[in-house]
C-alpha cells in the first residue's frame, strides 16, 4: 500500500489531500489562506512565495507524513514570468485579470480572425489566456518583457520549486493547452505566437505525458506532472469518454471528455487537452445559478422555498418560459441582451409558475450549451452536475428531462486535489512496477445517488419544454448561434 498526497493551488487557498493510492480513500485533509504578502495588485497579481508559505501551513502537523508521491493542481492560465536566471520579473499574474482584454483582441485580429486561432491552438485567446498576459505585458510593461526569458504556469512553478529548482522545467498537456501557444492537436508548441505576442522567443517547460513523472524531490520525494485545475478536477471525478460536466455557478463551464481535439471555427468551442492523453472539449455560459438566486430574490424566497415552488407547478410552467440571458450571454453569443420573460397570461401569473420557469429556463439554456458539444459528435450519456444549486430538488429532477441523459450529483469535495492525488498514484505504481499504465488508477466516483436513466415520457416532457423555450429564443434572437464570438 502505498501513500500519495494532491495539492490544489487556487486563487485564494491551498488544499491537499491524503490519500491511499490504491483504494482512493481519503486518509487526511489540509487547507490554508494564501497570506497577503505586500506588493500586488490586489486579487489579480500575488508574490508566488505566497503559495510556498500557504502550503507549508497547509501541511503543518505531519499532514504529509509516509507520502511517497505528490501531484500538483493549480489555477489556469496565469503568467510567471523568469529572466535568464530563473528569477521572477514581476509578481504573477492571475487567470482573473482582465487587463489583456484588448490585448487578446489585438492577437485575435493579427492571426486573422478566430477561425485563425481556432484552427491554432484549439481555442480563441481571452484576456484570462496566457498568450494575452504576453501580449499586455510587452504593451503595458515593455522593461519586464525584454527581460523575460521563460514563460511557466502556476502548477510549473510550485513543481519546479518541490523538485529543488533544477535547470530544467517541466509542464504537463493538460495544463498547457489553456496557453494560447500550444496545440492539442499537434502535441506541438506554437512558439510562433509566443513571439507574436511578446515580440521575442522565451525558453518554454518541456511538456510531460500523463503518467510521466517530474522528478524527485531532494529527499527523494516522487513528483508528478501536475496539472490545470479543471483537468484535475475531470481526473478526481473520475470522468471518462461519454461524461460530461456541468459546473452551476454563477455563470457554468460546461465540457466533456473527447477522443480527438476539436476546432470550432466560431470559437464557440475551447478545445483542451485533459490530464490522460484525452480531450476536454468546454463551453462557457454567463447565466447558471444567478437565475435562480434572482428569482428567489425578485420573490422573497430562499433558494429551497423557490425550488419547493417550482414542483407545484406543471411543465412549461403554464406557458410562461424565462429567456435566463440575464447578464447577456456567452452560448449564444449575446453579449449585450438581457432576459426575457415570456408568455405571461392571467392563469401563468403565478409565483410557483415563474419559479418553474426560472429553473427550466436555466436548464434549457444549460442544455443549449450541451447542444454545442453534441453537434460536434460529443457523447454524452451521463452527466455530473457540480455546484450547490445542483442539489436543489428541482434542478435534481428536471436536469435529465432536458439533458437527455443521467444526471449525477457527486457529493461536496476536493475533486481538483483529488485528481492530482490519483494522478501522484499512477505515477507511483508506474515507478513502482516499471510499467506504466495506459489508465489511472481505478478510484471510486464519490456518487450522492446518482439519477437513473430518463424514460420515455421523461425525454418527451423534456423535448417539449425544450421546444416551447426554442420558440421564444428564436422568436426573440433570430440566427443566435449563428454568431461568432468576439471579444468584448
Amino acid at each position: 500500500m502505498g501513500i500519495v498526497a494532491g495539492i490544489e493551488c487556487s486563487s485564494q487557498f491551498t488544499k491537499i489531500v491524503v490519500c491511499d493510492a490504491e483504494t482512493g480513500t481519503i486518509l487526511r485533509q489540509g487547507h490554508a489562506p494564501h497570506p497577503d504578502l505586500p506588493g500586488p495588485r490586489e486579487k489579480t497579481e500575488i508574490d508566488p512565495q505566497a503559495w510556498l508559505l500557504s502550503l507549508g501551513e497547509a501541511a503543518a502537523g505531519g499532514l504529509l507524513e509516509g507520502v511517497q508521491a505528490i501531484g500538483i493542481a493549480a489555477q489556469q492560465h496565469g503568467l510567471l514570468a523568469l529572466d535568464a536566471g530563473g528569477v521572477l520579473v514581476r509578481p504573477a499574474i492571475l487567470w482573473n485579470d482582465k487587463r489583456a482584454t484588448g490585448a487578446a483582441a489585438d492577437l485575435v485580429e493579427a492571426l486573422g480572425g478566430p477561425a485563425g486561432w481556432a484552427q491554432a491552438v484549439g481555442f480563441v485567446p481571452q484576456a484570462a489566456s496566457t498568450v494575452a498576459k504576453l501580449r499586455w505585458l510587452a504593451q503595458a510593461e515593455p522593461l519586464s518583457a525584454q527581460r523575460t526569458a521563460e514563460v511557466l504556469l502556476p502548477h510549473d512553478w510550485l513543481t519546479w520549486q518541490l523538485l529543488g529548482r533544477p535547470a530544467a522545467r517541466c509542464t504537463d498537456r493538460g495544463d498547457v493547452s489553456g496557453t494560447g501557444y500550444w496545440s492539442a492537436a499537434t502535441g506541438e508548441y506554437r512558439t510562433d505566437l509566443v513571439e507574436l505576442a511578446l515580440g521575442h522567443p522565451v525558453a518554454l517547460p518541456r511538456v510531460l505525458g500523463p503518467a510521466e513523472p517530474a522528478g524527485h524531490t531532494p529527499e527523494g520525494l516522487l513528483i508528478s506532472a501536475g496539472t490545470g485545475d479543471t483537468m484535475a478536477a475531470a481526473l478526481g471525478l473520475g470522468i471518462g469518454p461519454g461524461d460530461a460536466v456541468v459546473s452551476l455557478g454563477a455563470s457554468s463551464t460546461i465540457f466533456a471528455v473527447h477522443g480527438e481535439p476539436l476546432v470550432d471555427p466560431a470559437g464557440t468551442i475551447a478545445s483542451f487537452a485533459d490530464a490522460t492523453g484525452h480531450h476536454l472539449p468546454m463551453v462557457h455560459t454567463l447565466n447558471a445559478s444567478r437565475v435562480l438566486r434572482g428569482t428567489a430574490e425578485l420573490l422573497g424566497l430562499e433558494l429551497e422555498t423557490l425550488s419547493e415552488l417550482a414542483l407545484r407547478s406543471t411543465p412549461g410552467a403554464s406557458g410562461l418560459v424565462l429567456l435566463p440571458y440575464l447578464e447577456g450571454e456567452r452560448t449564444p453569443y449575446l453579449p449585450h441582451t438581457a432576459g426575457t420573460l415570456a408568455g405571461l397570461r392571467r392563469e401563468s401569473m403565478k409565483r410557483e409558475h415563474l419559479a418553474r420557469a426560472a429553473v427550466e429556463g436555466m436548464l434549457c439554456g444549460l442544455a443549449d450549451a450541451l447542444d454545442v458539444l453534441r453537434g460536434r459528435g460529443v457523447q454524452v450519456r451521463r452527466v455530473f452536475l457540480l455546484g450547490a444549486t445542483a442539489n436543489l430538488p428541482a434542478v435534481r429532477q428536471l436536469a435529465p428531462l432536458f439533458f437527455g441523459a443521467p444526471v449525477t450529483v457527486p457529493r461536496p469535495a476536493e475533486y481538483a486535489a483529488l485528481g492530482a492525488a490519483r494522478q501522484a498514484a499512477w505515477v507511483l505504481a508506474g515507478e513502482r512496477t516499471g510499467a506504466v499504465a495506459a489508465q489511472p488508477p481505478q478510484w471510486p466516483t464519490l456518487d450522492s445517488e446518482p439519477g437513473p436513466e430518463p424514460g420515455e415520457e421523461d425525454l418527451a416532457i423534456g423535448a417539449a419544454v425544450r421546444q416551447q423555450f426554442g420558440a421564444v429564443r428564436d422568436d426573440t434572437h433570430p440566427d443566435a448561434f449563428a454568431r461568432t464570438p468576439q471579444l468584448s
